[in-house]
């Protein structure tokens, strides 16, 4: 039985604890071949930060740990180099600032080194720190892990905290800008990619990587590599549903990728779960959401450009959702064009619950009972509990909801409320004489839903007709039912729910 690391982020304990480690060096060679500065973006817990650990221990000239890996024979032990390894995920920014983080940082990598910094002033601290190191020991590696942290942890709020720490930030890389000469390697990582002339402006020669088809496959779990690395794993588990679940992420639109935190959890428990997406997720986005009244976020396509970064002022839910991993590249569908698309099952069924008590306003509560009478009330036609568990669904909305919401909130609820079911659910479908608010497509049935808000179920069902929205689906072999659905907005209720077989 392997021992997975399951949240190691140490390379140096990865090796020694002997935990399987899927060899990422030779992504890690191609990238030292030559000096530069690096940029990769990646969702959180997918092995930016033991990339991070494992090239720090290749520069320290670690040859111990990296026995059996490629780069073993491929490198130079002979040289090392001085590393500046700073992590903005744990640097302390919260309880003492980030300017007088990165100073305890600083002082405590001079310290390490026995380096004298005379400077008082963080960034030129930071650019002292640099050339000592170089005149002392050679020129140097400067790891940089989630450097977006101190950012994003503040995206969304009202409290300027977010604008004040990327201008910091922007101040603290400046100062790399004429430091060529002195670096050997600069490797920075995170999450999301803010527009370079918010923080990297300086940094002209900064190499962006993260859609790069060189390094499609440098964080998380390949198909090779789970077939290589999890071979007797597999014999007894079922590589259809583990596929379905975890993997599906692309960046270079060619390798698709399995969660590593998620499909590490599943061997050690045996158990499919939303592992990643307990970890935490953004809330503010959520909200974001909810303010541009979008909630079918598959639906629409993209450029690869168009995703490259946001600026922290005009955020756009698009990049958000790509950039944090809850959508990626799916077919293309036209020149440089993608569908964009859930990864996979985890995160769909994950970030549709997220969405439905984010529109609800209810974080608490669980849906999983409604669904399962839903479900029933589809598969076996029955109307009327389908009427009653859509009345305990709105029922349940918080007391000043109708007052302040439009009927875009039943489209996003049904719709979101429909996909956790399971079933394969289209909002806002386009025909030729417009579109209708829903389908809903099973085994054996589509529905064709059109809701009304303090109008009627009849006017709502002539509609369906009216527009031929089942038209398209009268070969299909499928039972076709058209629904009109009102509902009234003092009485919190459906009032007028009909249907008709087409």
């Amino acid at each position: 039985m392997q021992k997975y690391p399951i949240g190691i982020q140490d390379f140096r304990k990865l090796i020694e604890g002997d935990f399987v480690y899927v060899d990422k060096t030779p992504y890690i060679q191609r990238l030292t071949n030559e000096a530069g500065i690096y940029f990769l973006s990646r969702p959180r817990r997918f092995g930016k930060s033991l990339l991070i650990s494992t090239i720090d221990e290749l520069f320290k000239g670690s040859k111990e740990l990296f026995k059996g890996t490629f780069i073993y024979d491929e490198w130079d032990w002979s040289v090392t180099n001085p590393v500046i390894r700073l992590s903005f995920s744990n640097i302390g920014e919260k309880t003492i600032g980030l300017e007088n983080a990165i100073h305890f940082a600083l002082d405590e990598i001079a310290l390490n080194f026995g380096i004298n910094i005379s400077h008082t002033a963080f960034d030129q601290k930071f650019k002292e720190l640099i050339r000592n190191l170089d005149q002392k020991f050679g020129k140097v590696v400067i790891l940089i892990d989630e450097y977006d942290k101190p950012i994003i942890d503040y995206l969304g709020e009202d409290d300027g905290k977010a604008e004040m720490n990327r201008a910091l930030l922007k101040s603290f890389y400046s100062v790399l800008k004429d430091l060529d000469g002195s670096i050997r390697l600069l490797f920075i990582t995170g999450v999301s990619k803010f527009s370079k002339v918010s923080i990297f402006s300086d940094l002209n020669h900064l190499k962006d990587i993260s859609v790069h088809s060189n390094y499609g496959g440098i964080c998380g779990i390949t198909e090779n590599e789970l077939t290589s690395y999890f071979k007797e794993e597999l014999k007894e588990l079922d590589v259809h549903q583990i596929k379905q679940w975890y993997n599906g992420y692309t960046w270079d639109r060619k390798i698709r990728i399995y969660n590593p935190f998620s499909l590490l959890n599943y061997f050690d428990t045996k158990e499919f779960y939303n592992y990643w997406y307990q970890t935490g997720h953004p809330a503010f986005l959520g909200k974001l959401l909810k303010k541009e009244e979008t909630y079918d976020i598959e639906n629409f396509k993209a450029k690869v450009s168009s995703l490259d970064s946001y600026n922290i002022n005009d955020l756009d839910y698009k990049v958000l959702l790509y950039q944090t991993g809850y959508i990626t590249f799916g077919d293309e569908v036209g020149p440089g064009y993608y569908q964009m698309r859930f990864p996979n099952k985890e995160v769909e069924d994950s970030f549709n619950e997220f969405l439905w008590r984010t529109y609800r306003e209810s974080p608490a509560q669980d849906p999983a009972s409604l669904l399962l009478s839903l479900h029933k009330a589809f598969k076996t036609h029955d109307f009327k509990a389908l009427r009653e568990q859509l009345n305990i669904l709105f029922s349940t909305l918080p007391y000043d909801f109708m007052a302040k919401e439009k009927e875009v909130i039943f489209h996003a609820i049904i719709h979101l409320t429909f996909s956790l079911m399971g079933e394969f659910v289209l909002s806002e479908v386009h025909t030729h004489k417009g579109r209708c608010d829903a389908l809903v497509i099973n085994d054996n049935s589509i529905y064709c839903f059109e809701f009304k808000l303090g109008k009627s179920a009849h006017e709502a069902l002539n509609q369906i007709h009216e527009k031929g929205y089942l038209h398209p689906f009268k070969g299909s072999g499928k039972k076709l039912f058209a629904i009109g659905v009102n509902y009234n907005k003092e009485s919190k209720e459906i009032d007028g729910f009909e249907w008709e077989e087409v």
